[in-house]
């Protein structure tokens, strides 16, 4: 959470801001607690702070986060985008696939920007509502239904999108009813509960394409 802004500078209040971020925080942050660029330069010749990317930096002391590469990619979004998609799946325990992707949602209004995306990031743009994220670590990410959703409209492979059903199924997390989209993707494949061993599933719809990143 930001403070408000001081003309003096605010090492406490700059490092809670980092601390609740895995150590990472941003020009505009450190600016809102009382950090211009200059001072900023002057604590990385010193040794307390490392620069991560353009306008993102980093604690050098404070031990490395277990998310921290999620949080650089949204520290990127300027903190408004949503972890989503199979980066979501892999955050709430719904997929055995670790993603080489990270794969954000932005709001709509991002469309309009000429964005120059950093390797390794996957941008998707919806207006995703409060009620549709929560909170893994750090960083924002849709909730479990809207990330099932999210993923069967977007192709994700059967296997992997049955497997992520299947699990919140029984972790109990969703109903049934809350899978319709899912269940309408895997129709193909035997739906949800999959085709029964011994049987012959038809050849997959050829005007789709799947992937897994």
């Amino acid at each position: 959470m930001l403070v408000p802004s001081s003309k003096e500078p605010a090492w406490q209040a700059l490092y809670d801001v980092a601390a609740s971020q895995e150590g990472l925080f941003t020009t505009r942050q450190a600016a809102t607690a009382g950090y211009s660029a200059p001072l900023l330069a002057h604590h990385i010749k010193a040794g307390r702070i490392t620069r991560i990317r353009r306008s993102i930096y980093r604690l050098v002391h404070f031990p490395a986060g277990e998310h921290e590469d999620l949080v650089v990619a949204w520290l990127w979004t300027e903190a408004a985008a949503v972890l989503s998609h199979q980066t979501a799946l892999s955050l709430h325990g719904l997929s055995d696939s670790l993603p080489a992707q990270i794969h954000l949602t932005l709001p709509t209004h991002w469309q309009r920007r000429r964005l120059r995306v950093p390797k390794g990031l996957v941008l998707h743009y919806a207006d995703v509502p409060d009620r549709e994220r929560t909170w893994v670590g750090p960083v924002p990410v849709t909730s479990i239904r809207r990330t099932l959703d999210d993923c069967a409209q977007s192709a994700l492979a059967p296997d992997l999108l049955r497997q992520a059903a299947r699990q919140a199924l029984t972790r109990g997390i969703v109903k049934k009813t809350d899978l319709k989209g899912v269940e309408k993707s895997l129709e193909p494949y035997g739906g949800i509960r999959g085709w029964l061993r011994g049987s012959t599933p038809p050849r997959p719809p050829s005007s789709r394409r799947w992937n897994n990143g």
